[in-house]
């Protein structure tokens, strides 16, 4: 029965304006879920987001690789604007120029309490950090009130957490040192020491020992301030709790970034196991208990109903990507790409159609949608959301598309895997023939490099099976004269993918 005067607390609720929540993974495929198919694995709370809200089968990051994604979507900028967004060391500076809107500066703007939780991986600092002092520019300056990060990846130096700026548990009396071009004398590393390392390395991941596992890059000190990985998942998901908590009198916004299934893949040691498949299916698994404990403290918060919850990956699968850690060996049955072609790194649609869903408890209606959408779309339509006027420039406004009320998605999108390029129209992907390897054998994929156009039709050939280049002349001259009209030369300043 209803009451006729709501309640103060839930008149309050139904006046504000919702929380806005992104996790997004790091190196999940489109297969790798079971609501999108997956039968080898179980991912129930991921599920639970994208069956019951909109599940996108054409949602894309920008990339294929981690660093030009999340450029993209914390800016709705494609990422091939910006030479510096690529897959970054971890001393790189800042690619994200601090006066540049962002989705945190757009919601700080609107009076939103901002932060993230987990992998940042867009550099940090002006080009020579101190890591024993502030670190700056970072997350804080680019419209962040709360940062607790990790500054590249789990595989690169320095291996801290970092907190608005700070080196979380530095022991100044033991400062750390960071150098990607030469060793510190005297620190062993993986090539050099093999009798030290837990988790053998494959290629590159043979620089500095943490943890018995060899790292990308050399560091020295900071022997307290070190994470330990096999804990890492879950103490970003008591970051994630504790920052709801503290702000859920607030409207917010909370970027919580996993670094599953990301290399190295150290399950915590009760997920070892879980999955069969080694540590890579191990990972996955962990990361949807964390999801699922991470919406069970917005039940018990009282906010589930009131937050728009963002669930995607930063690009698509890779198996072997540096580390022998059985995920080859152990696949099974499991197609991590699901019905695409390639992966990580690749043009071919499993680099960068991704697990993409919208959920929004009682507001958004359980539905499957084709709309294609990107995560850059992301900036402008969350703009439209709470009334923001502010829009990015490659950020498309489909918030209706985004509430499940429409499937009027793009009409295009320019697809880049390192520094290359493809052009996505209707049903139809565009790839202008490269130059390279047709596979990267270090990690056995498909890059898309042809010397010849690649033209398919995405809705009878999803597998990209038929170049349809030669039967579709006008169709791939219409599709390249739009191409180059967004993109300019789309050969220009190409750079081959080098794996470290």
């Amino acid at each position: 029965m209803w009451s006729c005067a709501p309640s103060p607390k839930k008149e309050q609720a139904d006046n504000r304006r919702p929380n806005v929540v992104i996790i997004y993974l790091d190196d999940l495929g489109y297969g790798d879920v079971s609501a999108y198919g997956a039968t080898e694995i179980n991912t129930p709370n991921m599920d639970r987001l994208i069956n019951g809200g909109v599940k996108f089968t054409q949602g894309y990051a920008s990339s294929a690789t981690c660093t030009p994604s999340r450029y993209a979507l914390l800016t709705g900028v494609y990422p091939w604007k910006n030479k510096d967004a690529k897959i970054l060391p971890g001393t790189a500076p800042l690619v994200i120029d601090t006066a540049q809107l962002t989705i945190a500066s757009m919601l700080k703007s609107e009076g939103y309490h901002t932060g993230i939780v987990g992998k940042w991986h867009l550099g940090l600092g002006s080009g020579n950090v101190d890591w024993n002092q502030r670190v700056s520019p970072g997350p804080n300056e680019v419209g962040f009130d709360h940062a607790h990060i990790l500054a590249a990846t789990q595989d690169r130096v320095p291996t801290v957490y970092i907190e608005n700026g700070h080196v979380v548990g530095l022991d100044p009396n033991d400062p750390i040192e960071v150098n990607y071009r030469k060793n510190f004398e005297g620190e062993p590393t993986g090539k050099d020491n093999p009798e030290l390392v837990e988790m053998k390395w494959h290629h590159g991941h043979n620089n500095s020992i943490v943890n018995g596992i060899p790292r990308i890059g050399y560091m020295k000190g900071g022997e307290a301030a070190k994470w330990s990985d096999i804990d890492m998942a879950d103490h970003f998901l008591a970051e994630a709790q504790s920052y709801v908590k503290a702000h859920k009198e607030e409207p917010f916004f909370l970027y919580y970034a996993l670094q599953q299934p990301h290399v190295p893949r150290t399950p915590h040691p009760r997920f070892v196991g879980s999955s069969g498949m080694g540590p890579r299916g191990d990972v996955i698994l962990e990361a949807d208990w964390m999801i699922g404990e991470f919406l069970k403290t917005l039940e018990e918060e009282g906010l589930i109903e009131n937050t728009l919850i963002v669930l995607s990956s930063d690009n698509g699968p890779v198996l072997n990507d540096g580390y022998y850690d059985e995920a080859v060996e152990k696949l099974g049955d499991h197609t991590p790409w699901g019905p695409l072609r390639g992966g990580k790194y690749s043009l071919f649609e499993a680099g960068t159609r991704v697990p993409f869903a919208t959920y929004w408890q009682g507001t958004i209606q359980p539905t499957v949608s084709d709309a294609l959408v990107c995560q850059m779309d992301l900036l402008s339509s969350i703009a439209a959301l709470v009334g923001s006027e502010k829009r990015a420039p490659d950020s498309k406004e489909l918030l209706e598309v985004f509430l499940g009320k429409s499937e009027a998605g793009r009409e295009q999108l320019v697809l880049e895997a390192t520094s290359r390029t493809a052009f996505r129209q209707g049903d139809w992907v565009m790839i202008p023939p490269y130059k390279g390897p047709a596979v990267n054998k270090q990690v056995n994929i498909e890059l898309g490099n042809s010397d010849e156009y690649q033209l398919y039709n995405l809705k009878s050939d999803i597998g990209q099976q038929k170049n349809l280049a030669d039967s579709e002349p006008e169709r791939l001259a219409a599709m390249l004269a739009d191409f180059n009209k967004i993109r300019g030369n789309a050969l220009e300043g190409v750079q081959q993918l080098e794996l470290k």
